[in-house]
């Protein structure tokens, strides 16, 4: 349950190892703190992630590498993919 990975005060305990708890966990990141169809700078990505755990540049790189954010070859854009639940397939290249 993703709720038990956080305390009373909203905050992340620790980022999951497991690697089925840790993409519910992203999912549930990428649906709560980004918005659908809107470009982040890195900064405001950044921001959002530090408001659940001071880890924010790994918990960054795990929603790129997880396919919940893209981010531009530069790294000065993010944009949050559709979820699972959206019925959207991802793209072959």
């Amino acid at each position: 349950m993703i709720s038990d990975l956080f305390s009373a005060d909203g905050r992340l305990k620790a980022i999951p190892r497991r690697p089925a708890r840790r993409a519910a966990l992203l999912d549930h990141l990428a649906a709560t703190l980004f918005e659908q169809d809107r470009v982040y700078g890195e900064r405001e990505v950044n921001e959002a992630l530090k408001t659940v755990h001071e880890d924010f540049p790994a918990l960054r790189r795990y929603l790129v590498i997880g396919g919940q954010l893209t981010r531009t070859k530069d790294g000065s854009a993010y944009r949050r993919q559709p979820g699972p639940d959206a019925g959207a397939t991802p793209a072959v290249a």
